[in-house]
């Protein structure tokens, strides 16, 4: 299929549920509303094609862009262009799809993590802490762990709420995964009461970062 075949295919398959939903989640209406399990079953049926992935990430439709996310490859990317992309897509949901599947499988993903972090663009700064989480949680041998949780502290109250909600990842996973700094990151989770109230449906564990810590390290044993 080509990029007009792919366009009017996700069109056929809009679900105006999910679209009323994305845009309640902050979507811009440039979408159809495809469910995640057609969109899925489409990128099944194309297979990897790089270059149509390029093709449909410039549409800036959002259902074409995380159609795109699942049949490019990543090592492909220039980083340049993987810069460019996580910038330019503002939508949380697509730009955690493109952070899950494309730069956390980058090869050299490491490059851009601090860079991100102190960058002036929420969207870079948002995936630059999600990288900080990664590491936190998996390869922590080289993380100031006690300079993240003072940048935490200062900084958290003022960023932009798409880069809290990493932010808030990175101190629930301090105090998940490092027993020695959990008091500290339960306290600042305390003192700062971001998604102290944040609604939750049952079954689900609070995003706020000292239940969160709690629920896991009891599941800890």
């Amino acid at each position: 299929m080509n990029i007009e075949e792919i366009l009017k295919q996700l069109e056929s398959l809009a679900d105006e549920k999910v679209r009323k939903q994305h845009i309640k989640n902050g979507a811009r209406e440039n979408l159809y509303g495809v469910k995640m399990g057609d969109i899925r079953t489409l990128a099944k049926k194309i297979k990897t094609n790089h270059a149509l992935a390029l093709e449909l990430w410039k549409t800036e439709n959002i259902d074409a862009r995380m159609l795109a996310i699942l049949i490019l490859k990543p090592k492909e990317l220039s980083t340049v262009e993987i810069e460019k992309m996580v910038a330019s897509e503002q939508f949380a949901w697509a730009a955690d799809w493109f952070y899950n599947y494309v730069v956390k499988e980058y090869p050299d993903k490491e490059q851009f993590r601090e860079k991100w972090m102190n960058s002036g663009d929420k969207m870079l700064a948002r995936a630059g802490w999600s990288l900080t989480s990664g590491r936190i949680t998996r390869t922590p041998e080289g993380i100031d762990i006690p300079a993240i949780l003072n940048r935490i502290e200062s900084e958290m109250t003022n960023e932009a709420p798409e880069v809290q909600w990493t932010m808030n990842t990175v101190l629930a996973q301090i105090g998940i995964n490092h027993p020695a700094y959990r008091n500290l990151a339960l306290a600042i989770g305390e003192k700062l009461g971001i998604y102290r109230d944040y609604p939750v449906s049952k079954g689900c564990t609070s995003p706020f970062a000292p239940i969160w810590i709690n629920a896991m390290v009891s599941r800890q044993g």
